[in-house]
C-alpha cells in the first residue's frame, strides 16, 4: 500500500525578498522620475504658452493704441523722445452713445519704481479725457512715469493706469516718411512740452511705425522682435 503524497511548500529566502524589494524600490524610482520629468516638461510648456501669450498681447495692444491715433488739435497724436513714446488714442467707447473722449498713452522700457516692472515693456494709460488742461495733465504725468517719477503730478487719480508686459533688453522705434525708415528723433521731435497737432506746425502721423524690441532671456522667445504698423489712412503709392 502506498503512502499519499504530501506537497511541500517552500517560502522565499531572505535573499529572494531582499531582491524583489530592491527591484521594486528601482522601478518606483524610475517611474518617480519620469512622472517628474513630464510634469516638469510640462510646467515649461505651460510657462512658455504663458509667455508668449503676453507678448502677443503686448503687441496686439501697440497695434490697437496705433489704430486709434487721434488727433486732438492740443498735443501731437505720436511723439517718441528716445525713451518714452507717447500718443493720444480715441477711447475705445468713443463711438458708443456715451463718448469718454480720448486717452493719453505712454510706452517705454520701464526701469524705475521696483523690481517687479524694471527692465518691462511697459503700457501707462491715462483715464478719458474731455477738456484741454486735462491733456496737458495726461501728457506730463505720462512723461513723468515714462522717466520712473512716482508721482503722477495728478493725484491718485492717475494711478494704477499702467502694466508691465515683458522684459526687454533695449527697443527702438522708426518712422516710414518719404521713401525710408529713420529715426523719429530726427524729426524736430524733442521738446518735452505738448506741442500743436498736425496743421499747426505739430509733428504728423508718419506713414508707418516700426517697433524693434530686443526680448530678455526667460520670456518664452528672445532676441529680436520686429513689428511695422501702417496708417491705415495711408494711400496707396505713398
Amino acid at each position: 500500500m502506498t503512502k499519499p503524497s504530501h506537497a511541500i511548500s517552500r517560502g522565499f529566502t531572505l535573499i529572494e525578498v531582499l531582491v524583489a524589494i530592491t527591484l521594486t524600490a528601482i522601478l518606483a524610482l524610475m517611474s518617480w522620475r519620469a512622472i517628474d520629468g513630464m510634469s516638469r516638461s510640462q510646467t515649461l510648456l505651460q510657462d512658455r504658452s504663458n509667455a508668449l501669450l503676453r507678448i502677443q498681447g503686448g503687441l496686439d495692444q501697440w497695434q490697437a493704441d496705433l489704430d486709434a491715433l487721434a488727433q486732438t488739435g492740443e498735443l501731437d497724436a505720436l511723439r517718441f523722445d528716445g525713451r518714452v513714446l507717447l500718443l493720444t488714442r480715441r477711447d475705445s467707447a468713443e463711438f458708443g452713445i456715451d463718448s469718454p473722449g480720448v486717452r493719453v498713452v505712454a510706452w517705454t522700457r520701464h526701469d524705475g519704481l521696483d523690481d517687479a516692472t524694471r527692465g518691462q515693456w511697459a503700457r501707462w494709460q491715462s483715464p478719458p479725457l474731455q477738456q484741454r488742461e486735462q491733456l496737458a495733465r495726461a501728457w506730463t504725468a505720462a512723461i513723468k512715469w515714462g522717466n520712473g517719477d512716482r508721482d503722477s503730478g495728478d493725484g491718485e487719480r492717475m494711478e494704477g493706469q499702467s502694466i508691465a508686459l515683458f522684459g526687454i533688453d533695449d527697443w527702438q522705434i522708426y518712422y516710414h516718411r518719404g521713401d525710408g525708415w529713420s529715426n523719429p528723433q530726427s524729426d524736430a521731435e524733442m521738446d518735452d512740452a505738448p506741442s500743436a497737432a498736425a496743421g499747426a506746425g505739430g509733428n504728423q502721423i508718419p506713414n508707418g511705425v516700426r517697433l524693434v524690441l530686443d526680448v530678455a532671456e526667460g520670456q518664452g522667445v528672445s532676441g529680436k522682435i520686429t513689428r511695422d504698423w501702417v496708417r491705415p489712412t495711408l494711400e496707396a503709392g505713398r
